[in-house]
């Protein structure tokens, strides 16, 4: 093992064992239930990323904050804004779900997310789930799901702000207002970002020796009311549109890849009586993506969704209840002629969730029924058993599975390549247990898990479900303030293999982690991070296999705080200028930093 990550597996407990100063580490979570509940009460892996570690980021990209948290990893292929995927507990880049207030987000032709287009300036609150969700959510969540929640109203009208400049070029400007009066709530948010990049390809002959620069602007926002206890109803939604440069063929062409992402979510939530709520949801998002070769559009690929949701919610002595009804409605059109270009997937979902004594359990069941591929049934137990007010147990065994796209079923004929529209859909069988130890003080976690996919997509000429992968992991996390020192740390021991070869995964690695201490001071605020990770293997296979080198990268935060509302921040990245690599063939950014100045008040 990589000697940094011993380390860090040895700080980590003996770092339990001081004096914690008062920190309430049990924040309130929807998405592992649809219900809201405190983490301490829920039976999933579970993160939540406040709004305070979001500022912290500085001008990361959401896929390297989300790659700081326990079981992810993350592989980029270029410069800022480049395509990127997420191996959540080792599972594929295609088996996470992104929501953005509710709404799925996505591309339903390659199944990637388009994560550098979430803007991490428009984000409140994000959450975790880490583990099978399709009992709850549907196709897509085989490792997990991540909701986005922007930016929220409450309170008085004010306003926020910030703005800030960089290396490679780096600025971004970022600024809102939201409240809350006389029933209503209220929030507008606007953000622009640019950086000239770097060269994505430098040991490439062929490729261009530019750099590859990046910009993104969007805006969100929020508006709901009450019209009486109980009653709500409201809208949000996100528009984010960027273009980033990327080294294609060609050292002399000039190739940019724009991308408009965008969702919207209506709801009408009502307490029918004090034991039911009600609430209807309709959303929508898009994802729309076009290659530019000099200039010209080279070809598109979109993807419209429509949901329409009805959940119910009952509380009863006997424990919450929830029923649910959801059709999503999918519509691709591209420069490549597919032979169908529309599917519907009808749900019905049910859940209870209970606790008595020192016992919780929680059942879910989602039947799905898809026009290209028919019927599929997912469902989920957990149990939980507290020993005493600090320590908790829980098990728990879930399925799920992933549709297979619009490129898997009906890809046309091209260079030798097409579709099967006889696929089905990849599935998987995951168990899990874990161990907690908590207070309001502190929250360490101990999570083991063993999911094995079955009917994995495989493409050679033409795609077919003869895949299957074994995922058997730990996950070793704590957070915690210790003699004024707010203290963060995970390791995590990952097994992902193929189950017919026995060959590693391409971009897991065996060992990777992060961890962080840092300080509050008066007006100054700090914070060392350490991300680490050892050798991963990468496409494609070969003889011998293409070998990624471990990693150990550190950066730093600062902020002084000018005045109650104002600040200045300053975060550097790869401190010690590592060179490292994510993708085979492609660089990764070198020292880096950035200053700003912040108006948030409070």
């Amino acid at each position: 093992m990589n000697p940094r990550l011993q380390l860090l597996a040895a700080v980590l407990p003996l770092s339990i064992s001081h004096a914690l100063a008062q920190n309430s580490l049990d924040p309130m979570l929807v998405t592992a239930t649809r219900q809201e509940m405190r983490t301490s009460e829920l039976l999933s892996d579970v993160t939540v990323i406040d709004r305070e570690e979001l500022d912290a980021a500085g001008h990361s990209t959401l896929e390297e904050l989300l790659s700081r948290q326990p079981g992810i990893e993350y592989g980029a292929n270029g410069s800022y804004g480049a395509a990127s995927s997420l191996y959540v507990r080792g599972t594929n880049g295609s088996h996470v779900l992104l929501l953005v207030d509710g709404m799925r987000v996505g591309s339903a032709t390659s199944g990637n997310v388009s994560w550098s287009r979430i803007p991490v300036s428009q984000i409140e609150r994000i959450e975790i789930v880490r583990g099978p969700a399709s009992s709850l959510y549907g196709s897509d969540a085989i490792g997990g799901v991540v909701q986005v929640f922007t930016r929220q109203g409450a309170g008085p009208l004010n306003f926020q702000g910030e703005a800030g400049a960089g290396s490679n070029d780096t600025s971004s400007a970022s600024g809102g207002l939201s409240g809350a009066q006389n029933g209503w709530r209220y929030a507008l948010n606007a953000s622009t970002y640019s950086t000239g990049g770097f060269n994505s390809k430098p040991w490439s002959a062929t490729a261009s020796k530019d750099r590859d620069g990046y910009w993104n602007n969007s805006l969100s926002g929020r508006l709901g009311y009450s019209f009486a206890k109980g009653h709500e109803a409201g809208v949000s939604f996100l528009h984010s549109d960027g273009e980033n440069r990327y080294d294609g063929s060609g050292a002399s062409v000039d190739w940019r890849n724009r991308v408009r992402v965008d969702s919207f979510n209506t709801f009408l939530k009502n307490a029918i009586t004090d034991s039911w709520t009600s609430t209807l949801s309709i959303g929508g998002s898009t994802d729309d993506s076009e290659e530019l070769k000099d200039g010209a559009r080279n070809s598109v690929f979109r993807t419209e969704q429509v949901l329409y949701a009805w959940q119910n919610d009952f509380r009863t002595r006997f424990g919450n209840f929830l029923l649910g009804v959801e059709r999503l409605e999918q519509k691709v059109d591209t420069t490549t002629k597919y032979t169908a270009t529309e599917r519907t997937n009808d749900s019905l979902l049910a859940g209870w969730n209970v606790a008595y004594q020192a016992h919780r359990l929680q059942l879910n069941l989602r039947h799905d029924d898809n026009s290209q591929f028919g019927d599929k049934t997912t469902g989920s137990v957990s149990y939980g058993y507290r020993f005493s007010p600090n320590w908790r147990a829980n098990l728990g065994y879930g399925t799920a599975f992933k549709a297979p796209t619009f490129n898997d079923l009906y890809y046309p004929l091209n260079w030798g390549y097409h579709g099967n529209p006889d696929l089905l859909p990849e599935s998987s069988k995951n168990r899990e247990a874990a161990l907690h130890f908590e207070t309001g003080r502190q929250h360490v976690s101990l999570t083991w898990f063993l999911n094995r996919v079955e009917n994995l997509i495989v493409w050679t000429n033409t795609p077919s479900n003869v895949g299957n992968a074994r995922l058997e992991g730990a996950i070793l996390a704590y957070e915690g303030s210790a003699a004024g020192f707010d203290l963060r740390a995970n390791y995590n021991l990952l097994d992902a293999k193929d189950a017919d070869t026995g060959q590693r995964l391409a971009r897991r690695a065996r060992h990777y982690g992060t961890a962080s201490v840092g300080q509050s001071i008066g007006a100054w605020e700090w914070r060392v991070e350490q991300h680490l990770s050892d050798s991963r293997m990468d496409y494609p296979y070969g003889e011998p296999p293409k070998k990624l080198a471990g990693y150990a990268l550190t950066h730093l935060y600062g902020a002084y705080r000018l005045s109650p509302d104002w600040s200045l921040f300053a975060r550097v990245n790869n401190l010690f200028d590592r060179e490292y690599v994510l993708a085979d063939s492609y660089a990764t950014p070198g020292v880096n930093a950035f200053l700003g100045i912040r108006y948030s008040p409070k």
